[in-house]
């Protein structure tokens, strides 16, 4: 009887687990893409992020990309980011991105850990490089198939 009683509360602590399907590594990014006279990047790119705390992070390193993807924030109403493109004389120009946006919470189950999603509202920059930059898709989630910010390039970079 003792070991009915114990198989039964296995049984039941094994059907109490869900099966939540948790995103652990779907990361929610935004998506960057160059079009226009520019398509490829030809110098080399560093993306670094300006932070409050004046701890400033690299996002990310590339050369000869055609598009690339970066983490937001998750409580800042905007982030600050300065691309330094350096080309092959080693001459470094910089522009500073600003994107305003939203911070939504976002959960899944309480199974899961939480993740932010954001909508872009405003974006300005210097224009250094960058000629312009369009929004194509204000909602940043899971999916950053589409891309979400166009970045038009000077010629000659």
């Amino acid at each position: 009887m003792r070991r009915l009683g114990i198989v039964l509360i296995a049984a039941l602590l094994v059907a109490a687990c869900s099966s939540v399907d948790c995103p652990l590594y779907k990361t929610v990014e935004a998506r960057y893409k160059l079009t226009g006279v520019v398509d490829t990047l030809h110098d080399s790119l560093t993306v670094t992020s300006v932070k409050v705390d004046g701890a400033d992070v690299v996002l990310n390193r590339l050369t000869q990309a055609t598009e690339f993807v970066l983490q937001m924030s998750y409580n800042q109403p905007s982030d600050i980011l300065v691309f330094a493109f350096k080309d092959t004389t080693d001459t470094t120009v910089k522009d500073t991105v600003t994107i305003e946006k939203t911070n939504a919470p976002h959960f899944e189950s309480v199974d899961c850990p939480p993740a932010f999603f954001h909508e872009i509202t405003h974006v300005e920059w210097t224009s250094n490089v960058i000629d312009s930059i369009a929004i194509s898709n204000a909602q940043v989630n899971y999916d950053n198939s589409k891309g979400n910010l166009i970045l038009y390039l000077k010629p000659g970079h």
